[in-house]
Parts: C-alpha cells; structure tokens; sequence
C-alpha cells in the first residue's frame, strides 16, 4: 500500500513541474493543460454567475490567478506528503516514538516545502534526506518563480488599461476619434498614435501570448477595457482603409500596421476558447461624418468594402460578448 502512496505522489508532482514550467517558463506555450483547464472552468462558472455584470466579471482574473496558485501548492504539497508516506519511517517524531500521522506528514511537508523544516521531526537517513532537500528546493523555485509571475501578469493588466485610456483619449465613440483626427485636409494628425498604438498592442499581444489568463482579466470600467478599447480603434481603422476618398487618409503603411497587429491580438483570442459572433456588428456611421464635412465614400461603397473584414468583426464582436460590453457606438 505505501509503494502506491509513493507512486501517486510522483506522478503529482511531475504534473506539478510540468504545468508549472509550462505556464511560467515557455512564453510560446501559454498555460499549462492543468492550468488551462482550471481557467477555463473558473471563468464557466464567473460568467455565469455574473449574470453580465461587469463588476463581477471584473473578478475573474485575480480569482483565476488564485485559484492557479492554489492548485500548484496543492499539486507540490500533496505529492510530497504521499512520496514521503511511501516509507511509514520516512521521518522520525524526535519527542516520542509514536506512529506518524497524516496531519503530522502535512505539516512537515509544508514545512520542507515553504521553510527549512523543523527540529521536532528528523528525516530518515539515505534517500529520505536527498528527498528532504530536493522538496526545499521545490518550494524555493516556486515562490521566486511564482512572484515573478504574478509581478508579470499584473504589470500586463496595467499596460492593457492604460492602451485602453489611450485610446478612448482620442474621442468617445469611433466618429468622434475620425472626426478629431481630421485637419482639414486629410487625417495625418494621427499618424504618430498609429504607430504608437501598433507598439502597445503588439506588447501587448506578446504577453496574451505568453500569460493567457490576461484574457481573463477585464476592467468593470468601460474605459479601461482592452476588448472595448481594440474594437474602437479597429473600426476607425476600417473607416480609413475602406471609407475615405484617396488621397485624404492617413500614412497607409501605419494603418496597414495597425490592421495586422490587431490581426495578430484576434489570433490570441483563440486560447482564451473566445469564440467569434454569429453576425457582425453594424458598420461605423458614415452619414453622420459626412454631415461633419469630412471626406468619406458613399455608404453602398463603404458597405460593400466592408465584407472583407466581416470575419475580424465577428472575432471583435465575440470578444466584447464575453466580458458583457457591447460594440462601440
């Protein structure tokens, strides 16, 4: 029976190091298949919960770190205490000579993992030391690993807000931005944002590459939220390429920038099981432009134009869907 405890045990705590590693040590990995799968069902459970609110919504992504954290504790201190159970001599209660019990192996388990261990109970000699040793070194790995995780995934959540205020610092709504990049002559007043944006969100996609949870985590102000802030920018975007008469846009090598880096931010959707929408959202508002004098084709034009980038729209339009926003304008 104890050679069975002892198995048990290591294969957790390979399953431990290797979602661990996985999640915190390959950027191009994302999260770890344990990981993965708790994220996911801690953000099932969220949303539904949430009924659409977007305070609670909010939580999500420091319940999910949480719970992420929890489970590599539970995965290291549970392997350990079943190896260690695999020898019923493993250790020896140094104040008397009665049988170790579960609690006890618990307790110096957790206390090899997080500290040095106590002097009431010593280590059985040979392998069971090694052992010992090699359990303090786990412990240490993770703290120093997982601080530096969270120090990461909370200074990403930082960088997603303040790209967010950016950009809703441009105007209210997509008419307003396009209204206010307009001269009077052509939109190049943008063009240095542009390519300020592309820069951000192209950090910004590195890291949803590399932190998948960031996908979980959502601001309960509309201002502040990255999935509100990129579908805004990309409808101005769209309103560039496809809703200006030649000659008045913007550097159309910068917007062609701009457009492959969100393509890039909707290819990272995908590993937070973000679906697309059925059906696209509606198009800008071209006619209230037009009334504001601003240089932009026919509306059957622009529509029409505008097919070809149904696809990105629905993935936008998935995104807001679910964290409860709704598409700009």
């Amino acid at each position: 029976m104890t050679e069975i405890y002892a198995i048990l045990g290591i294969i957790l705590i390979l399953a431990g190091i290797i979602d661990f590693a996985w999640t915190t040590l390959w950027p191009d990995g994302g999260a770890g298949p344990i990981t993965k799968r708790i994220s996911l069902l801690c953000w099932l459970g969220i949303r539904w919960l949430s009924g659409g609110k977007s305070f609670i919504i909010s939580m999500a992504g420091p319940i999910i770190l949480v719970a992420t954290l929890l489970t590599w504790i539970l995965l290291f201190w549970t392997g350990w205490t079943l190896l260690f159970a695999g020898d019923s001599a493993s250790f020896i209660d140094t104040n008397d000579n009665n049988p170790i019990s579960w609690a006890e192996r618990w307790y110096v388990t957790g206390y090899l993992l997080f500290t040095l261990g106590v002097g009431d109970y010593i280590m059985k000699e040979g392998l069971w030391q090694i052992l010992a040793v090699l359990t303090a070194a786990s412990g240490l790995v993770f703290i120093t690993l997982g601080v530096t995780y969270i120090l990461s995934v909370l200074d990403a959540v930082t960088q997603k807000r303040a790209f967010a205020e950016s950009v809703r610092g441009m105007g209210q709504n997509v008419t307003e931005i396009v209204t206010n990049s307009w001269n009077g002559e052509n939109f190049h007043n943008i063009d240095l944002l542009l390519n300020t944006f592309s820069s951000q969100l192209s950090t910004l996609t590195s890291m949803h590459n590399a932190y998948p949870i960031l996908h979980y985590y959502h601001s309960s102000k509309r201002d502040e939220e990255l999935a509100v802030s990129v579908a805004t920018l990309d409808e101005v975007l769209t309103v560039f390429k496809f809703g200006l008469r030649n000659g008045h846009g913007p550097n159309q090598l910068l917007v062609h920038e701009a457009r492959s880096t969100i393509d890039s931010y909707i290819t990272t959707l995908r590993s937070g099981y973000i679906s697309p929408a059925e059906i696209a959202p509606p198009p800008p508002d071209l006619d209230t432009m037009r009334e504001r004098g601003l240089p932009v084709v026919q509306t059957d034009d622009f529509l029409q134009s505008l097919e070809e980038s149904s696809e990105r729209r629905k993935a936008l339009l998935g995104s807001l869907r679910d964290n409860g926003r709704k598409w700009p304008e």
